[in-house]
């Protein structure tokens, strides 16, 4: 063996986040947030997910698609600790990895075995870019996979909640189920950790429309919502 690997995606991921800006620092974070599994044609066979319909949650092994090529670093800055100090990339999650590759443990929703395009699966809190390609999907396990007494290191916590304002009459323009992810999102704050200017104005698309909102201490004002053109 002379230590290359060759991997295919087994599958891709829908999601409403067409950039990488916006989506939650890991997965399980917004709940609301809905994402579709869709296999690749020679995976598109129901009886492999045979037996899955026990699991509520799963875990996703993807490729960071947009890091591929760009190399690693040793040392990284991760955005929790403002991007000013550097943590071994082993410390942390960062996408510039030797072999650029994400985990993620989403919460099963639905199994479609009969779509147009074979068995489809509907997941929640996934916190992958639209098109991002899956390796491999495995169940997850209660009794292996959950260690309460973990500890978290430097990323102990999930972060403050901001309060998000949005007019009614902006969120009416998003249907209902985006609406409610859409609030659990902008919660979070999708800002680049080191930036905080409250006169900025940041935009960010998200299910086809953009929002664009102003932070203002631990307050964020949604501006505009605006529907995306379709291409």
């Amino acid at each position: 063996m002379d230590g290359t690997l060759t991997m295919a995606p087994v599958a891709h991921i829908r999601s409403d986040f067409p950039t990488k800006f916006g989506i939650p620092r890991q997965s399980g974070l917004v709940e609301a947030l809905r994402s579709t599994v869709i296999f690749a044609p020679e995976y598109r066979d129901p009886a492999a997910l045979r037996g899955l319909e026990g699991f509520s949650h799963l875990w996703l092994v993807w490729v960071f698609s947009r890091s591929v090529g760009a190399g690693w670093s040793p040392t990284v800055r991760p955005p929790r600790l403002g991007g000013n100090e550097r943590m071994g990339v082993f410390a942390t999650r960062s996408p510039f990895r030797p072999n650029p590759i994400g985990l993620s443990a989403v919460k099963l929703e639905e199994i479609r075995l009969h779509t147009g395009h074979g068995p489809e699966l509907v997941v929640s809190g996934a916190d992958l870019m639209d098109g991002t390609p899956i390796l491999d999907i495995k169940p997850y396990l209660p009794y292996a996979d959950c260690h309460p007494e973990a500890l978290g290191g430097f990323a102990a916590n999930g972060g403050a909640l901001l309060e998000v304002n949005c007019p009614p009459e902006l969120l009416a323009r998003l249907p209902a189920d985006k609406a409610r992810a859409l609030l659990g999102v902008l919660a979070r704050d999708p800002r680049p950790s080191y930036q905080h200017d409250p006169d900025r104005v940041y935009g960010m698309d998200f299910a086809g429309y953009n929002i664009r909102f102003s932070v203002t201490e631990n307050t964020l004002t949604v501006q505009t919502v605006e529907l995306l053109a379709q291409p």
